[in-house]
């Protein structure tokens, strides 16, 4: 765990407004990622899983699972050190634990550390019932704060 408290610095709306203006491209005209709620040290993002995100079987890709769990991150790490649009995944490892079909998909995100350089976090991807489809653990990289002098 963390030494000191996780504290928010961004709501729901702050998050989802920064990522349509500085990642335009995940969502295109729809959007089909999004953050859901933001508690400290967590949140919860969603995948509106559409025929788009398919493969053959009508299972969800293993690609727009993996974009859920990095949006988890981003979230979290934006929501906790603030707008940073070049905070990277440095590392993203997951685990598929069964199919998933199209509808809602949500991913409960929580950062297991957060340090002035990186931020370790996890993610449980869940859909239908409740069930895990997905599990993913990760690292994202957080730029040194510019000084202006």
């Amino acid at each position: 765990m963390n030494a000191r408290p996780l504290r928010p610095v961004m709501s729901v709306d702050e998050v989802n407004s920064f990522l349509d203006e500085a990642f335009p491209q995940l969502n295109g005209a729809n959007r089909d990622y999004e953050a859901i709620s933001i508690t400290p040290g967590a949140c919860v993002v969603r995948l509106h899983a559409g025929y788009r995100h398919l493969r053959p079987g009508d299972t969800v890709s293993g690609p727009a699972l993996f974009t859920l769990a990095d949006i988890g991150g981003y979230v979290c790490v934006l929501s906790h050190t603030g707008p940073e649009a070049l905070s990277v995944t440095t590392n993203l490892n997951i685990n598929f634990m069964r199919k998933a079909t199209a509808g809602p998909i949500d991913g409960h995100c929580r950062i297991l550390k957060l340090g002035k350089s990186l931020m370790v976090f996890d993610i449980d991807m869940r859909a239908g019932a409740g069930l895990t489809v997905a599990h993913a653990t990760g690292t994202y990289a957080i730029p040194p704060k510019h000084v202006v002098t």
